[in-house]
């Protein structure tokens, strides 16, 4: 059953879903929420929430990394951002919150046009291996090749190469391309990469050796990417695409199971629960952590694509405090919009349906729902 839907007559389009077209069902069985799991493994790492924060300037800081970590989640820090251009980047953070809507993309290209610093990329990455938990940091596949073993030599357990999109096959006659499947080869810790949005895209990925690939491509908060590009990949169809590559490559691969985790689109905590119900194994979150009071962001949002100093794809956004990490990840909760307690949302929905953990929760029951927020 095809389906497509005729644009034009020159063009047909396949009909894609976000995570607001979509509602999972309960099942015949319920469960008490205390007797459910979040917890899931990659590689040699466990961890009690299926959380993974975007590397942002307004989510990760080392001491959010840290405190992330601390709460059973993965920290990612961006190793291109500001803490790996200034030895004290809080004056700036605080810059960056104050300034005016029409000067804050300008502003922020002339911050983060400062080199990055080796030096810096190793201090902040012990600084998170002194505190006891996973540490993962994040580079562009334009800077993967340039930073990387000051990456691994700082002692990184999860290597991670992020970007709109990320390819196993990047073209380019001005240089070469980084070798995905080589590098990642050659490298001795475990490596998440993308975006990727598609089930093609996700299955080369998967094929050069990555142990997890993101799945997104313009949807987050702070994206622009449809707007200035015209991209964009609705993530309920995209993660369940990926999914699908994913058990494929496991047959293909005799066994090699490569994790997905939904990036971009998961602001709430039903989105979280949608996300898994597609398939993921894990969430990556910015501004549903950039809400928290002790983000470098101080309620305010923004990626790397909002300062690219030729063609800005993003923007700072306002997302405001919801409350303090703690209360974003466990609650208590003192609104009802799915900014507060993600974790306790997602164990009663798994109770709710009838889960015991986030493998059984991919098995359920999704209608086709559209869902307009007011």
């Amino acid at each position: 059953m095809s389906n497509e839907i005729e644009i034009g007559r020159g063009k047909r389009g396949r009909r894609a879903y976000s995570f607001d077209d979509i509602a999972v069902v309960p099942s015949r069985r319920t469960r008490d929420p205390e007797e459910v799991s979040g917890s899931w493994q990659i590689d040699a790492y466990q961890f009690e929430l299926p959380v993974v924060a975007a590397p942002m300037d307004s989510v990760m800081s080392p001491a959010t990394a840290v405190a992330l970590g601390r709460a059973g989640g993965l920290g990612v820090l961006d190793l291109e951002g500001i803490w790996t251009r200034y030895e004290s980047p809080e004056p700036l953070l605080a810059e960056i919150a104050e300034l005016d809507a029409a000067d804050a993309t300008a502003r922020m290209q002339e911050i983060y046009a400062a080199p990055i610093d080796a030096d810096l990329i190793a201090l902040r990455l012990k600084e998170i291996r002194a505190a006891g938990v996973t540490v993962a940091g994040a580079l562009s596949p334009q800077r993967t090749r340039e930073f990387s073993k000051v990456v691994v030599d700082a002692g990184v357990d999860l290597f991670v190469i992020r970007g709109t999109t990320v390819s196993a096959e990047h073209v380019s006659g001005r240089a070469e391309p980084l070798n995905l499947k080589r590098f990642i080869y050659e490298l001795d810790v475990p490596v998440i990469v993308g975006g990727a949005s598609t089930y093609t895209a996700a299955l080369h990925l998967m094929r050069t050796g990555a142990a997890g690939v993101l799945v997104g491509f313009g949807g987050g908060a702070a994206h622009t990417t449809r707007t200035s590009l015209g991209i964009h990949a609705p993530m309920a169809t995209a993660v369940a695409d990926v999914a699908a590559a994913r058990r494929d490559y496991l047959d293909e691969s005799g066994g090699r199971y490569v994790h997905v985790m939904a990036d971009g689109g998961v602001g709430r905590s039903g989105d979280i629960v949608k996300a898994i119900a597609c398939g993921a194994d894990a969430v990556m979150l910015g501004a549903a952590l950039a809400r928290a009071t002790e983000a470098p962001g101080k309620g305010w949002h923004w990626g790397p694509e909002a300062h690219h100093p030729q063609l800005p794809r993003g923007e700072r956004v306002r997302v405001g405090s919801s409350g303090t990490l703690e209360q974003v990840l466990f609650g208590p909760g003192h609104t009802a919009d799915g900014t507060l307690n993600l974790i306790g949302a997602l164990r009663r929905s798994m109770a709710t349906t009838g889960y015991s953990d986030l493998k059984e929760l991919q098995r359920v029951e999704v209608v086709v729902s559209p869902y307009q927020p007011q």
